[in-house]
């Protein structure tokens, strides 16, 4: 079997226009473990096998990358869950902590003493557009493996 592998990966994520709205130049490049869920599928299918130095334009459908928009999470909630915040306006982001794990949700409209918020990522639904250049490419040590991240800082 095959040792899963470290990527150190720079990238450049593009509007569907071709500009760009987020980048690693001037940063951190990405640093992950192959398989690990701290970097979307669509990038790790697209580095998987490749070598320092290659340059990829991908294209990374939404089901690769943050998922499809579930309505479902898109849900009304009393203006009273948002005590203490005085101002409360579209567009302010809360970490909630109801159920088994803490989740992120955005104000998306408010209708009286209802305001709606939405759980999906904020790319959820959207396909994606990278161009990526592998800065290095290793074997991850056991040590790496058993954590499920990369060990070392990135280069």
């Amino acid at each position: 079997m095959r040792r899963p592998m470290i990527y150190t990966v720079h990238y450049r994520l593009k509007n569907p226009q071709g500009e760009v709205v987020d980048t690693s130049e001037g940063g951190e490049p990405l640093h992950f473990l192959e398989g690990s869920t701290g970097v979307i599928e669509g990038i790790q299918k697209a580095v998987s096998g490749r070598s320092p130095g290659d340059c990829l334009e991908v294209t990374i459908p939404a089901a690769l990358a943050y998922g499809e928009h579930q309505p479902e999470l898109v849900r009304k909630v009393p203006r009273s869950a948002f005590e203490g915040v005085e101002n409360l306006q579209v567009g302010m982001t809360f970490q909630t902590n109801t159920g088994d794990e803490a989740q992120v949700v955005k104000v998306v409209g408010m209708d009286g003493n209802l305001v709606r918020v939405d759980a999906n990522h904020p790319l959820a639904g959207f396909t994606l557009y990278f161009d990526l250049e592998i800065i290095d490419a290793r074997e991850a040590t056991d040590d790496e493996v058993a954590a499920g991240q990369p060990l070392t800082p990135a280069l």
